[in-house]
């Protein structure tokens, strides 16, 4: 089961696909959420998603001002800023 993530900055879509584990830092501490996670609602902190994608490889991104949101099979990252750390 593939998690559907969107990860968005305030003009620019950054990433979008499926994705067995994301990880971001939040203000209240990491977060780690997988397929089938409780619906959540979080405020980012300045810091790195960590996005291991369906097929195992990995994408960094530096994400900040923010929120992001799970509900069913999608996470929805919402930042003021955010890129991919190449």
């Amino acid at each position: 089961m593939a998690l559907n993530v969107s990860l968005v900055s305030a003009d620019a879509e950054v990433w979008t696909g499926e994705a067995s584990l994301v990880v971001a830092k939040t203000v209240e501490g990491e977060i780690g959420i997988m397929a089938g996670h409780e619906p959540v609602l979080a405020i980012l902190a300045e810091g790195q998603v960590r996005i291991t994608q369906a097929d195992g490889a990995k994408i960094l991104a530096n994400a900040q001002d923010g929120f992001l949101s799970m509900e069913g099979d999608q996470l929805m990252i919402v930042a003021g800023h955010a890129a991919l750390v190449a």
